[in-house]
């Protein structure tokens, strides 16, 4: 800018002389500075879909701030600003945070910088999600819709980003077991799959299965669903899942267990304060009669800050966690794992019921994450695992020969407990968590009792669990892997929080899981990879009991196996 040139002064007096001069030189600074920027764009989603009302967060040195809205274009702009590097932080309910850091601003430059902002869905897909800029915003959970972290999402680096635009996706998988020297489950083989396909914008439809392969007519399990997004953030889905096993025991006239499920669910958020999930499911169950259960589920997320979550959840069925973190082809599909839980009591089905009910805090800082929970759970008809040689025979229990173990019915469970978890991010790569439970469970008060007459010498007991969980994925070859350790101080033969859903959330004792991709498809698309699954490795936590013919048999909180095998992705 020019200076200002000052003309000839009158006859003045010396005080206004000094006076202008002063003032003279307060203005040429003001006058001196620089033209100031602007930093504009648009905000799309993934599909390319312009996001009305996104708030677009421009972050400057020394603290200084600016937060401008998008139009119903999706447009936003920032302007009057100084020369410098800027940081921005785009938020939208549904999405998750959007982030692009180092955007230099010249004087009297306008910079263009357009934000494209993927959903928990887009996420949670075969393959990874492009362009998420901001790896620690959305790692980590404080369960979200809007423009707080979220709990748990699960990248595959391995999948080539143009496979991505792909609207159909799917997967085969071929898994097989091993006896594991008699102390384990049965060796067993398993057909999974599963086909996502979008539906217009908004709309997905999926169709998964596992079939297994042993005595008799296989286990099976389909389940089919479709969910929709509206614009406002919230999403409704529906579901069907169809269940059978066969135990192949001439005890129960070969009969095989079925069970049909009908779903419904829906996650909306009031604002940016309270998110809101629902939902229910309807079982029907026929095996030597004909069963129903109603399995309702609610969630409320009221969040206090944008790092900080007050939770409170209710469920009626165990969750599936572990299936998400590794891998819902990594799972058998026999009777341990899977919904209804099932056991008999004078040749009639028992169906477990369940009621857990939990409060908890969740709080980030940084790379740390931490989570407080109490909780209290009633659990009757509770279906417990064994393994060993046994038969129907007597009507108490049910044999699952594809997996090499039993269902027997345990007394009821009533109690509450405590949760602290803390993860921590340790690299881009590496994760670790420690997870400490404390609460009842039922227990033996003497091992080596009948097998027949074992519920009446059952108690609850309190025990404390410690769990500690190491993830993450090898840089150069990809290789996904978790090993897990969780310590009990006594015997149990139902796990401490069993129906926790928290990053902590590991299979009883010695675990270890391993993801490799296996490069040389050539032209073919999609990628393969190998599975390792170990659990329970080092058969800890077997309680002896005496079977029918006086042979030794075990309950357990999680039987030790050995599965491997592969996976096509497409």
């Amino acid at each position: 800018m020019s200076g200002v040139r000052l003309g000839k002064l009158g006859a003045k007096s010396g005080a206004s002389l000094v006076s202008c001069a002063i003032l003279c030189l307060l203005s040429v600074p003001a006058w001196a500075s620089e033209p100031p920027g602007a930093i504009t764009g648009y905000v799309r989603s993934s599909q390319g879909t312009p996001q009305m009302g996104a708030v677009v967060q421009i972050l400057g040195a020394a603290n200084r701030s600016l937060t401008v809205f998008t139009d119903g274009a999706g447009f936003y702009n920032a302007s009057g600003l100084v020369p410098g590097l800027y940081t921005l932080r785009v938020t939208a309910p549904s999405f998750l945070p959007g982030l692009r850091e180092k955007v230099g601003l010249r004087s009297g430059a306008t910079v263009n910088v357009n934000v494209t902002l993927s959903t928990l869905l887009d996420v949670m897909q075969l393959g990874p999600v492009r362009n998420l800029p901001d790896d620690d915003d959305w790692k980590w959970t404080l369960r979200s819709v809007a423009n707080r972290p979220i709990l748990r999402v699960f990248n595959d680096p391995t999948l080539p980003a143009e496979k991505q635009s792909h609207e159909l996706k799917g997967t085969v998988s071929f898994v097989a077991g091993s006896p594991a020297s008699g102390y384990g489950s049965g060796s067993d083989m398993s057909t999974g799959f599963t086909l996502e396909r979008s539906i217009f914008s908004a709309g997905k439809l999926a169709f998964s299965g596992n079939v297994g392969y042993g005595d008799g007519v296989p286990a099976a399990v389909l389940h089919t669903s479709y969910s929709h997004r509206l614009q406002d953030g919230s999403q409704t889905s529906v579901g069907l899942t169809a269940r059978r096993f066969a135990p192949s025991d001439p005890n129960l006239h070969y009969a095989a267990l079925q069970a049909l499920a009908l779903s419904a669910g829906d996650e909306f958020a009031m604002g940016d304060v309270v998110e809101l999930k629902l939902g229910s499911e309807l079982q029907a169950i026929q095996f030597l009669g004909h069963v129903t259960a109603f399995r309702p589920y609610a969630s409320a997320d009221f969040h206090l800050s944008p790092n900080s979550v007050l939770g409170y959840a209710y469920t009626t069925s165990r969750p599936d966690t572990l299936r998400m973190e590794k891998g819902f082809d990594s799972a058998p599909a026999d009777m341990s794992e899977t919904d209804p839980r099932v056991s008999l009591l004078g040749f009639a089905p028992q169906v477990e019921s369940a009621h857990h009910q939990e409060v908890s805090v969740s709080h980030r800082t940084g790379n740390t994450n931490f989570q407080v929970a109490c909780y209290e759970d009633r659990v009757s008809d509770t279906a417990l695992t064994g393994t060993g040689e046994v038969t129907a025979a007597g009507g108490y229990l049910l044999p699952d020969m594809a997996s090499g173990t039993f269902s027997y019915e345990g007394k009821n469970l009533d109690t509450s407990g405590l949760r602290v978890v803390l993860q921590r991010k340790l690299a881009a790569d590496l994760t670790a968590t420690i997870d400490y439970g404390w609460g009842g469970v039922l227990s033996l008060s003497q091992p080596d009792v009948p097998l027949q007459q074992a519920q009446a010498y059952m108690t609850t007991q309190r025990r404390h669990a410690v769990a500690g969980k190491l993830s993450g994925t090898l840089p150069h070859t990809h290789t996904r892997w978790i090993a897990s350790y969780r310590w009990l101080n006594g015997t149990a033969l139902t796990p401490v929080d069993m129906f926790s859903s928290s990053p902590g959330q590991t299979d009883p004792y010695f675990n270890f899981f391993i993801r490799q991709p296996i490069p040389g498809l050539g032209s073919l698309p999609g990628h393969m990879e190998f599975i390792i699954d170990l659990r329970n490795l080092l058969a800890q936590g077997y309680i002896p009991v005496l079977g029918q013919d006086g042979q030794t048999v075990y309950l357990v909180q999680a039987a030790r196996s050995v599965r491997g095998g592969l996976t096509f992705t497409f």
